[in-house]
């Protein structure tokens, strides 16, 4: 059923509602309803900033999506899940979806790091499956390919990293946004939920190279 537009509305970068059609972030209005979660564990301060105090008087939900001119709502994507490539909204869970379907990927992670020229671009880290053996150079070169024949080469996707692992929270979430502020350049705060602490420690000296 459509949604109706004074509980939920897709806002632009400046918290205004855009139009039907048009992608943006979704939020909800509050107060919340009862019951919703009130806070993170612990982390009180991190809940505010990361999802109260973006657009004053709105949730953020961390969604990317559209209403319909119906009112219909489409979710099409975490905002965290696009980045800004020399003017193009791209979605890096699409370019993951490529990578993954590489017969040596194990699992896979995308994100997008600064870049001074293009605003942004697409970094790849790739494990590989147990027992699989392959060169460096030719799995990153068939993945690069790839990415580029599915998806184009507006995707501009030309450094991936083979790694031992990707750093999970408990649940299994990979932590794709604290890995971009560490490419970035940033000192971000790791979450509580971290699984192994190590693994990141390991992959922090890979994510601060440069792209070439």
């Amino acid at each position: 059923m459509p949604v109706p537009g004074y509980d939920v509305q897709v806002l632009d970068g400046y918290g205004e509602p855009v139009p039907p059609g048009v992608e943006g972030a979704i939020c909800l209005r509050l107060p919340m309803p009862p019951g919703t979660m009130a806070t993170l564990w612990q982390d009180d301060d991190r809940y505010v900033s990361s999802y109260l105090s973006a657009f004053p008087g709105w949730y953020l939900s961390g969604d990317g999506g559209y209403l319909d001119e119906d009112g219909y709502l489409y979710v099409m994507g975490r905002t965290d899940d696009v980045i800004n490539v020399a003017g193009h909204r791209l979605s890096t869970g699409s370019m993951e979806a490529v990578l993954a379907a590489h017969p040596a990927v194990a699992e896979c992670a995308v994100v997008g790091v600064h870049d001074p020229l293009k605003g942004q671009l697409p970094r790849g880290f790739v494990v590989l499956k147990a027992g699989v053996e392959i060169e460096p150079a030719r799995l990153v070169a068939e993945l690069v390919a790839s990415v580029r024949a599915e998806i184009g080469a507006v995707a501009a996707l030309r450094q991936v990293d083979v790694v031992a692992a990707l750093p999970k929270t408990r649940s299994g979430k990979i932590l794709r946004k604290t890995m971009r502020e560490i490419a970035d350049g940033l000192t971000p705060v790791v979450p509580g939920t971290i699984e192994d602490a190590g693994v990141l420690e390991r992959l922090t000296p890979i994510l601060r190279v440069k792209s070439p």
